[in-house]
């Protein structure tokens, strides 16, 4: 359970002044969102673990410089999990492979991440299903746009980030971000009507107003 607004606050300021406990703390809040982001970004578990521990590391030797307060936590600690993702996708342009640790049905963080996501006790089991088909779908499509355009489709659809957030993380001015987000939201719209009639799930991806 994350703790309150207030306990966050009292464990950020330990964690700033050295307390390693603290910081773990703040890890155990964190870590799985830092993961979600790392994950959906390089389609890959085995470099989401690696950029997820570089951007951990980065943030406990950073941790004292962040002036903000426990409410911006989140924005920084995502901004810093961003500049990892891009270092391991520049490695891996300068090594392009071909990587056999893709998102799927065997992955076993990625069934977990669509299940609670999108768990809900009163749904069937045709419904689950459906809605698991949905999920991956839609990841599917997200793999295929650019890093920049998936980053923000990450942030903004995905994690939930505000606008301001997500241009934060992503050290971009707020009209880039809208600018991508409008053409990401439109190429995922055209990839999933590819595959037939778009998922109902995809709503969110959809054109809306800022």
């Amino acid at each position: 359970m994350q703790p309150d607004a207030g306990t966050l606050e009292t464990v950020l300021k330990a964690a700033q002044g050295g307390d390693v406990a603290a910081f773990n703390t703040l890890v155990v809040v964190y870590q799985r969102q830092v993961f979600n982001v790392c994950y959906r970004t390089l389609s890959s578990s085995e470099d989401a673990a690696d950029a997820t521990q570089d951007a951990l590391l980065s943030a406990f030797r950073g941790l004292k410089t962040f002036q903000g307060s426990a409410a911006g936590l989140r924005g920084w600690l995502l901004r810093i999990a961003v500049n990892a993702c891009y270092d391991h996708l520049r490695r891996r342009q300068r090594r392009p492979t071909d990587s056999l640790d893709t998102p799927g049905v065997g992955d076993p963080e990625h069934e977990m991440t669509a299940a609670e996501r999108l768990a809900d006790p009163g749904q069937t089991p045709e419904q689950h299903s459906l809605r698991t088909e949905t999920a991956e779908a839609i990841q599917a499509a997200i793999d295929r746009l650019s890093p920049d355009q998936r980053l923000t489709v990450i942030l903004c659809d995905v994690q939930g980030l505000s606008y301001d957030e997500a241009a934060e993380a992503m050290s971009v001015e707020l009209g880039t971000v809208k600018s991508r987000l409008s053409r990401a939201r439109a190429q995922l719209r055209d990839l999933l009507l590819e595959k037939g009639e778009l998922p109902s799930r995809s709503q969110r991806l959809q054109e809306k107003n800022p």
